[in-house]
């Protein structure tokens, strides 16, 4: 353990360890399961609340029940310093301010809260307190993006401060975020942080890691003189505030990770551009089977469940016996609901259908893909069952690799990367798949 604080992450979807390595990922949130991850060596953990699949209440609801427990599990480490970090989605989805108003009520007594969404593998920066995309290698407001139109969690300004007066409704103005704008981080900001108090809501610039690397420092600086800060974060921050080192197997010698010669699998829920243009790409390479669930047949006859997911395991197993890659993936039909609640209900649905299939899957498959962060998720908590994982690094920027543990009782020590939908070029599942299929 260093001296430095412990960095507790809550995390709305299992893809924002994507810029570290060698830590814990909690799937559970139990008093016992925190202490394991304040215990572990590494400097950072990260608690899967997955509450960006949730509507608000339910996303409140857990997000008060891990900084409860968290609250004893502290107490019972005697942990005296720490930084929690609300980690989100760097293109401005998410329960916003629900999560961190929630943490500041439970773990309260926090002098500011900074939203830092900047996430540079992702092409994502923020400069002059406007959060930008890169598209095709121009800077695009992200409110000019695909996610800003999200049906759930749609906003209409990239500009920091009037985000933060829509989300919340008024309650904080936009004159009242305080910016660190670019030159005030490079000029140090210490003095500016040692004055913040009243949970002071502040809209931070960074357009590459030296600027957060800078933050950061500034940050750890102030919180050892005694300043409590909350953060509203996407990964890339993280990586500043932990300070680790290199991780241990390069990206492009992660077959390194190889439990068995039998081929692995893919499974594909995420339904941005980009991961279709990415699924388009991986269906071209030789060695690979395409399985498609119709899940508008789940809509419209929800009894066919069953018949569904069989039908798709029947289809895996040809493919294996081929020595072919399954890639399961959902219809890419964009589908209409009623409501919010109806969609995200409909999604619940889907999910659940897709980690029968993941339970149903060969116990001597070579890894697994997961493709989408709720997916991801999924995949861990309810399809593989984890209460933890210990993560291994990033195989591509922004895309995490993690490994079962040696006793799991269906798939032992399996390498399982966790691929957020709106991250990698074309070619991202394609180079996943060259990399983890080397050698056979």
């Amino acid at each position: 353990m260093t001296d430095r604080p412990k960095i507790i992450v809550l995390d709305d979807d299992p893809t924002g360890s994507q810029t570290v390595h060698s830590c814990l990922l909690l799937m559970e949130w139990d008093i016992n399961t925190l202490r394991l991850g304040l215990k572990d060596e590494a400097p950072i953990f990260f608690i899967l609340t997955n509450t960006r699949a949730l509507p608000a209440d339910q996303a409140a609801a857990v997000t008060r029940e891990v900084c409860h427990n968290l609250k004893e599990a502290i107490a019972a480490e005697n942990i005296s310093e720490f930084l929690i970090v609300s980690r989100s989605d760097s293109t401005l989805r998410g329960h916003y301010p629900i999560e961190t108003d929630v943490i500041a009520q439970e773990l309260g007594g926090f002098d500011a809260h900074f939203l830092t969404p900047a996430f540079f593998e992702g092409g994502r920066i923020t400069r002059n307190s406007t959060h930008y995309l890169l598209i095709d290698g121009q800077e695009t407001p992200v409110h000019e993006t695909e996610f800003a139109k999200d049906s759930v969690f749609g906003y209409s300004t990239s500009y920091l401060p009037d985000y933060v007066q829509e989300k919340t409704q008024g309650r904080i103005q936009a004159n009242q975020v305080e910016r660190f704008l670019i030159d005030d981080i490079h000029n140090g900001t210490k003095d500016r942080l040692m004055k913040l108090s009243g949970n002071a809501c502040c809209a931070v610039d960074a357009e590459k890691q030296a600027d957060f690397d800078r933050f950061a420092d500034d940050l750890l600086a102030a919180a050892a003189d005694g300043k409590r800060f909350l953060f509203r974060s996407a990964a890339s921050l993280l990586t500043s505030l932990a300070k680790l080192s290199p991780q241990p197997v390069a990206p492009e010698n992660m077959a390194d990770y190889e439990r068995t010669k039998k081929p692995g699998v893919f499974l594909v829920g995420s339904h941005v551009q980009k991961s279709t243009q990415q699924l388009e790409e991986l269906l071209k390479e030789e060695g690979v089977a395409p399985i498609e669930v119709d899940v508008k047949q789940l809509r419209d006859d929800r009894t066919q469940k069953t018949n569904i997911r069989d039908h798709c395991l029947t289809q895996v197993r040809h493919a294996f016996d081929a020595g072919k890659t399954p890639v399961i993936f959902t219809s890419r039909e964009e589908l209409q609901f009623a409501d919010i609640q109806q969609r995200l209900a409909f999604g619940t649905e889907v999910s659940s259908l897709l980690m029968q299939i993941v339970r149903g899957l060969s116990s001597d498959i070579s890894f697994l893909i997961s493709k989408g962060g709720i997916t991801s998720n999924d995949v861990l908590s309810h399809g593989l069952d984890l209460r933890s994982a210990r993560l291994l690094g990033q195989i591509l920027p922004g895309c995490s690799m993690v490994i079962t543990s040696e006793n799991h009782t269906q798939f032992p020590k399996l390498p399982v990367v966790l691929f957020p939908g709106n991250v990698g070029d074309a070619q991202g599942l394609v180079t996943v798949y060259r990399r983890l299929n080397k050698g056979h």
